[in-house]
């Protein structure tokens, strides 16, 4: 949600800006806006819409030269999106200028005192509360905007990433957070700033993440200071070097991030459990569970929290965990374990999942969990995010970015690594027979070949794409380990291609959605030879009979199935625990082509952002 974007340095600042923004449209928006310093004036320009439309608007109202910008991308919370309502916002003296992703929740009654105090606002943002108040302190307290900034954030409640300029002092940007990332991005005699590293991998390597409660001055030709807000104390910038490249955040000849990150599979898993997996040898080493190992060994429980398509992938691990380690699991949506006062105990284990690591729900269950006495396991995709600094321990996915809103890639690295974690967890257990551990470890180092296999069934979703494209709704059954991915399977079609979907346990289909059943109701069926078969023969069989229409995922050279079902994709056979990644492969194409043929934009759906990081 939201994308902050800044440079101060020797460059021109426009296009590094403008490019930046583009990088993160990913996070979703509805407007975006820029502003410039020429070394004597500001410039500002902001629009609904997308970033396209900001540089045609640009291009029209101001120029564009200047060695320091900022600029960002909003999706709303207070105030619709229009022109006005667009970051940047300006104080009234027009020597501020803020940028801000975030939500000041007490801006109601700050906004009442600055308008007996004179102040006048043009907008219907928190944010433009937010800068004028930061030049109300820095006015009546004679203060430097480094000081005045932090005075103001003491004042305020709610999340936040800012970064502010004043005209007055031009050789600085001032930044802070506070449950919204931000990084900065240090080169030689300039500095970056953005959400993520994303906007500035071509320019440098080196990267300062700031912590929950720090804000930062960056001066020009000087190393940046950072402080905590509260208590105004230094803090010693741990500089972090950058492990993506540009070629992994572009398209490399593909239409879509999406349909990238969906062929990327094969390659993404193999580097999940590079160096983690030793198939030969049987070994499964990973230093985050071998660290705690007595940790997980003990728990009387297993907590997952995340939300979306990790929480899919969570779904899929209690099915796992249960399985290899006979230890309870359950899984929970981060935005209502945080609220419903749950039961944890110092005897638990909470694994938090999240591709960004910046969710802003499952960071808050994370600091719940952790004063609970919890033991804290991340499992997240972004190294160097809020969620692996916050947990005691994790493992990262090594996914590379995931640009595309709709997750896949994402999906089948985290159910990678959990899977890892079970049979880690089963082995030192001895809840798993040696022969059964080799078996699923052996398994496990084929399914990059396996999950290639099953891309194969591009050409066979496209057809079935233009087959229903067109429907209204549609139905996602599985049973076992691939209830969770029909779930997964009808969040995508969803998510991408607007079509209302639902995900089911195929036995549940008697309790009311077979009421939903007949010649216009699409089922797709999740039908592996292993695990439930017979059932989900039996399902389909029900289906049938009320003139449903059927796809079905089955095992290559499956008969039983394909006599019955309209449309059959096949897919290549593995162990019924290890199903999800690949049978989530044909439904991620088929939801893209979906998608594609009805003219939505694929890579941005609508009202989405790629993380959530305000509740």
């Amino acid at each position: 949600m939201c994308g902050i974007v800044g440079y101060i340095g020797y460059r021109e600042a426009y296009p590094i800006v403008i490019k930046g923004l583009k990088r993160l449209e990913y996070r979703g928006y509805d407007s975006a806006g820029v502003m410039l310093y020429d070394g004597k004036d500001l410039k500002l320009s902001k629009t609904k819409g997308k970033v396209v439309d900001l540089e045609t608007k640009a291009a029209k109202e101001i120029t564009t030269n200047g060695t320091i910008g900022i600029g960002h991308t909003r999706w709303a919370t207070h105030g619709i999106p229009n022109d006005v309502n667009s970051h940047p916002h300006v104080s009234n003296s027009g020597d501020l200028v803020i940028i801000h992703n975030g939500i000041i929740e007490n801006y109601a009654p700050l906004k009442i005192e600055l308008i007996k105090r004179g102040y006048v606002f043009h907008s219907d943002t928190d944010t433009e509360v937010l800068v004028n108040l930061i030049e109300e302190i820095q006015i009546n307290e004679k203060l430097k905007l480094g000081k005045a900034v932090q005075v103001a954030l003491n004042q305020v409640v709610g999340a936040y990433a800012i970064a502010v300029f004043d005209k007055k002092n031009p050789d600085e940007i001032v930044v802070a957070r506070l449950g919204s990332p931000l990084a900065i991005g240090i080169g030689e005699g300039e500095y970056f700033i953005a959400s993520d590293a994303s906007p500035f991998i071509e320019y440098t390597q080196n990267a300062v993440y700031l912590e929950d409660g720090e804000m930062a001055n960056i001066r020009l030709h000087k190393p940046i200071k950072v402080r905590k807000i509260q208590d105004d104390s230094l803090v010693d910038p741990y500089i972090q070097e950058l492990k993506m490249n540009l070629e992994q955040i572009e398209k490399g000849g593909y239409e879509h991030f999406m349909l990238k990150e969906i062929y990327e599979q094969p390659s993404v898993i193999k580097d999940t459990y590079r160096g983690r997996l030793h198939a030969n040898e049987g070994i499964i080493q990973m230093s985050g569970v071998e660290d705690n190992l007595e940790k997980f060994m003990n728990a009387e429980r297993i907590i997952i929290i995340a939300c979306g398509t990790s929480w899919h992938a969570g779904l899929v691990a209690e099915y796992v965990f249960e399985e290899f380690t006979r230890i309870p699991v359950e899984v929970e949506y981060a935005s209502e374990f945080r609220y419903r006062n749950p039961i944890i105990t110092a005897k638990d284990v909470v694994i938090a999942i999240s591709q960004s690591g910046e969710t802003a729900d499952t960071m808050a269950a994370i600091k719940l969990a952790k004063e609970k006495g919890a033991f804290v396991y991340g499992v997240c995709n972004v190294v160097g995010s809020s969620i692996s600094r916050e947990t005691h321990a994790g493992s990262h996915t090594h996914a590379g970015p995931e640009i595309g809103v709709a997750s896949t890639k994402a999906f089948t690295t985290q159910i990678t690594v959990l899977t890892m974690i079970a049979l880690r967890l089963a082995k030192a257990k001895g809840t798993m027979s040696n022969t059964d551990f080799h078996r699923y470890l052996l398994e496990l180092e084929l399914i990059p070949e396996k999950v290639k296999e099953a891309l194969d069934t591009n050409d066979k979703a496209k057809e079935i794409a233009a087959v229903f494209k067109n429907s209204n709704n549609c139905l996602y059954l599985g049973r076992g380990y691939n209830f969770p991915v029909a779930l997964e399977g009808a969040l995508k079609l969803k998510e991408i291609s607007y079509i209302h979907a639902e995900g089911y346990p195929a036995a549940e289909m008697k309790h009311g959605p077979i009421a939903l059943i007949d010649k216009y109701m699409p089922v797709v069926v999740i039908a592996p030879k292993l695990g439930h078969y017979d059932k989900i023969v039996s399902n389909i069989q029900e289906i049938k009979s009320r003139s449903g229409i059927i796809i079905a995922v089955v095992t290559k050279g499956d008969t039983q199935v394909r006599e019955l079902a309209d449309y059959v994709i096949e897919i290549p056979e593995t162990s019924d625990a290890l199903s999800p990644l690949i049978t989530t492969i044909p439904l991620q194409l088929l939801s893209y082509h979906i998608a594609v043929m009805r003219g939505c934009n694929v890579d941005q759906p609508r009202n989405l952002a790629k993380s959530v990081t305000v509740e």
